[in-house]
C-alpha cells in the first residue's frame, strides 16, 4: 500500500516509524514531515489543510490511504473532501468526518454529546454574550477553582483554571469579547474535578473498536507540574492506577456509549478517539475528547503495540477491525521531551542538534526539526522525544535520561521528574 501521513510533529514521526515496520507498506509519504520522518519515508511539501494539493498528489502517486495526525485537517473536513469526490473517494482516510471531528472542534458539541449518551463528565454551562448573566450565575454556584474553556480550537491555549471568582467573571467577559478569537465566541464553564488524569486511546471502524495502551502525559513546563502549560513534556505507559477494574469502567461507561452514540447519530467515524479522563475516587470522568492521537502520548503508545498498525488501519477501512488482533508489549515505555529554551514562550529556532548518533537503547522521535546538508536543526518549541522501554518505569526513565545526556543543542531543556506522581511498586 502507498500511504500519505499528514503532520510534522513527534506524533507523526512515531506513526511513520510504526508504519514503516508494516509488511503491507510499499511507499510512505509524510506531508510536510520533519527530519525524523525523512529517515523512514519521503517528506512532501504539502500543508495539512491543502486538500486540493493532497488530491493531486494522491492521484499522481497512487495513494491508497491517508492517515491524519493533527486535528486541524479533521475539523476542516479532510475526510468529507475525499469521501465526496468521485476521483478520490476510493482512498481511505483514517480519521472522522467533519461532524465527528466536532467532538474536538467544539467543547459545546462534545458536552451535549456526553449528556445525550449518559457519559460521565463535569457539570457545565455553555455561554455566549447573549446569556453571559446565566454564565455568571453558574460561576456563583461553583466552588473554586473555576474552569473556562473556549468552545473552538485555540492551539491548546483556550482553557483557563482560575481560583478567584471575580477573575473568572472578568476572564469570561474577555473570552467572549475575543481573547481567543472566534474560538471563544462561546465558552464552556465547567465544574472543577479533582483527581489524577490519564489518556485512553480508542481505534474504531465505526462498529467495533480496540482500546489501545493507556498513557499519562505531563503538560506543565516545570518540575512537579508547575509553570505554564505546554504541548507535553513527557509521557508514561502503562498507567499504574488504570487497573483492570478502572479500565472496565472506562470501557462500559465511556467507550461503549461513545461508539454507540456515534452510530445512533449516524456520524461517520473511522479513526482514533482520544479520551482525556480523570480518575475521581476510582471512577472515570471525561475531561475532553480529541479526534486523533495525543502528543507526546503517541510516542509511548505506539511503541507498546506489537501488532501491525497498518493491518489495524486496513481493518478500520474495511470495517473488520473486530477480527484483528491487538497485541501489546507488557513493558513500560516512557518518553522525555527535549524543548527549546524559553518554550512555551519565546524561543529560538535553527539550533544545531548534536549527538543523535550516540543514542543507544532509546528511540528518538523528532518533533520540531529540519535537516540541512545532512545536519539536523531545531525548528519548533518541542524538538525531540526520547522514548525507552523497561520492565519498570524507573528503568525506562533511566535509559531515556542517560541518552538525553548524549544529545546537545543550545539552551535545550527537559523535565527531570517525568512519572514523579506515579507510585510503582
Amino acid at each position: 500500500m502507498n500511504v500519505l501521513l499528514l503532520g510534522s510533529g513527534g506524533r507523526e514521526h512515531a506513526m511513520a516509524w510504526k508504519l514503516r515496520k508494516s509488511s503491507y507498506l510499499n511507499n510512505l509519504y509524510i506531508a510536510p514531515g520533519n527530519a525524523g520522518t525523512a529517515m523512514v519515508g519521503t517528506n512532501v511539501p504539502i500543508g495539512v489543510t491543502d486538500f486540493e494539493a493532497m488530491k493531486q498528489f494522491s492521484l499522481s502517486h497512487d495513494i491508497d490511504m491517508i492517515v491524519v495526525g493533527p486535528e486541524d485537517p479533521l475539523v476542516k473536513g479532510v475526510y468529507d473532501f475525499f469521501h465526496k469526490d468521485e476521483d478520490i473517494c476510493h482512498i481511505t482516510v483514517i480519521g472522522p468526518s467533519q461532524k465527528g471531528a466536532q467532538l474536538e472542534g467544539s467543547k459545546d458539541f462534545a458536552k451535549h454529546f456526553m449528556m445525550r449518551h449518559g457519559i460521565p463528565t463535569a457539570r457545565y454551562k455553555s455561554v455566549t454574550l447573549d446569556n453571559i448573566e446565566e454564565g455568571n450565575e453558574f460561576l456563583d454556584s461553583l466552588s473554586s477553582p473555576y474552569v473556562l474553556k473556549a468552545d473552538g480550537l485555540a492551539a491548546g491555549k483556550g482553557v483557563l483554571i482560575l481560583h478567584d471568582l471575580n477573575e473568572a467573571r472578568q476572564m469570561l467577559w474577555e473570552m467572549l469579547h475575543g481573547k481567543f478569537g472566534e474560538a471563544s465566541n462561546k465558552v464552556v464553564i465547567e465544574e472543577f474535578l479533582s483527581g489524577i488524569e490519564c489518556s485512553v486511546f480508542v481505534l474504531t471502524d465505526g462498529q467495533s473498536y480496540k482500546i489501545l495502551p493507556v498513557a499519562k502525559d505531563y503538560k506543565r513546563v516545570g518540575e512537579k507540574d508547575t509553570g505554564l502549560n505546554t504541548g507535553g513534556m513527557g509521557a508514561v505507559s502503562p498507567v499504574p492506577f488504570a487497573d483492570e477494574l478502572f479500565m472496565e469502567k472506562v470501557r462500559s461507561q465511556v467507550v461503549e456509549p461513545t461508539v454507540k452514540g456515534l452510530q445512533e447519530e449516524h456520524i461517520d467515524y473511522k479513526g482514533f478517539i482520544f479520551l482525556g479522563l480523570i480518575n475521581v475516587e476510582g471512577d472515570p470522568k471525561v475531561i475532553e475528547y480529541n479526534v486523533r492521537m495525543g502528543d507526546p502520548e503517541t510516542e509511548v503508545v505506539l511503541p507498546r503495540i506489537k501488532s501491525d498498525l497498518l493491518e489495524l488501519f486496513i481493518g478500520v477501512a474495511t470495517e473488520t477491525l473486530g477480527e484483528r488482533v491487538l497485541e501489546v508489549d507488557d513493558r513500560y515505555a516512557v518518553t522525555v521531551v527535549m524543548v527549546s529554551g524559553g518554550y512555551p514562550e519565546t524561543y529560538d529556532k535553527g539550533k544545531l542538534i548534536e549527538g543523535l548518533d550516540n543514542v543507544t537503547d532509546s528511540i528518538v522521535f523528532h518533533a520540531g526539526t529540519v535537516s540541512h546538508n545532512n545536519e539536523v536543526f531545531s525548528s519548533g518549541g518541542r524538538v525531540l522525544a526520547v522514548t525507552s522501554y523497561g520492565k519498570k518505569m524507573e528503568e525506562a526513565l533511566l535509559t531515556s535520561y542517560s541518552n538525553i545526556a548524549k544529545i546537545y543543542f543550545d539552551k535545550a531543556y527537559f523535565r527531570k521528574d517525568i512519572g514523579f506522581d506515579l507510585h510503582v511498586r
